[in-house]
């Protein structure tokens, strides 16, 4: 029987990305534009590009996946190349660390431990995490005691980290039992909300506030039904798009602009998107 992890040989289109990132980077000889670029300066086209790699999926073209990720690895193979530079690591260690990382991570598969499904496999992984914060805290003599919310990164997409702190804090048993509670507290953070709208003097920061208490229970909402928020706000983002573009081209086809329509000619085309969609499902 093939061995499934030998199927496809890698080393040599690796090889040569790492060699043509050298090569850009190289003093006098390379791109003026990589040459330049540091950590800082890359970071915010790593996140571009896993955005993109998301979107990709999400619209099913498996053309344009191929070439998100291969943009997505190019960051890998960039901020490996700096790090070479500085005497940091090489992309040599980035992919032994991931290989050793994820060969501990799954003792049910390279081990003598078994998980039979996915709810086992979920639990045997966030223990060895929490394992390995623990390890990394007295490795770099922490002198804070390591948090169950360590290593949650605070650059991530403000819901993706809602929905990673409410997840990791549910495994301590701090959670609301049932999913009427937590539209009971969706309800009561909305209230609040309306409260300090109506007060005689508006406070902007308690305002911003309650919104944010607001889009943190939605999140953990999602979280009980489980859906991933983000997914789901870019799901909603599309389909506005979607839909006011219709409502665009259906005021124009009434002779009409986004400026001289009514709002009720704008709700009537959006409900006319909205059909169109329903009954095309």
């Amino acid at each position: 029987m093939t061995d499934p992890i030998h199927t496809t040989q890698y080393p040599a289109q690796i090889d040569r990305l790492v060699q043509i990132m050298a090569r850009l980077r190289t003093p006098e000889t390379g791109c003026p534009w990589d040459l330049a670029q540091t950590f800082s300066s890359i970071s915010p086209y790593t996140i571009e590009e896993a955005y993109e790699v998301a979107d990709a999926i999400e619209t099913g073209d498996k053309e344009q996946l191929c070439d998100e990720l291969g943009d997505l690895l190019l960051q890998v193979i960039f901020h490996a190349r700096m790090a070479e530079e500085d005497g940091s690591f090489s992309f040599d260690d980035v992919a032994r660390a991931i290989s050793d990382k994820m060969v501990r991570r799954h003792p049910h598969v390279f081990g003598d431990t078994t998980a039979d499904d996915t709810a086992t496999v979920r639990a045997n992984w966030e223990d060895i995490k929490a394992a390995e914060r623990a390890e990394k805290a007295a490795k770099h003599g922490s002198a804070s005691a390591p948090s169950l919310l360590d290593d949650i990164s605070r650059t991530l997409p403000a819901m993706v980290r809602a929905a990673k702190l409410q997840k990791r804090a549910a495994r301590a048993g701090f959670d609301w039992p049932n999913l009427d509670q937590v539209i009971e507290k969706l309800h009561e953070e909305t209230e609040e909300l309306r409260a300090e709208w109506d007060a005689p003097s508006r406070d902007t920061a308690r305002l911003k506030d309650e919104v944010g208490d607001i889009l943190f229970v939605a999140a953990n909402l999602a979280r009980t039904v489980g859906i991933e928020p983000e997914t789901a706000l870019i799901g909603c983002n599309n389909k506005f798009e979607r839909r006011f573009r219709a409502v665009e081209a259906g005021i124009s086809a009434d002779g009409m602009t986004l400026e001289t329509a009514t709002l009720d000619d704008m709700s009537r085309h959006w409900d006319d998107a909205k059909m169109t969609e329903k009954t095309s499902e």
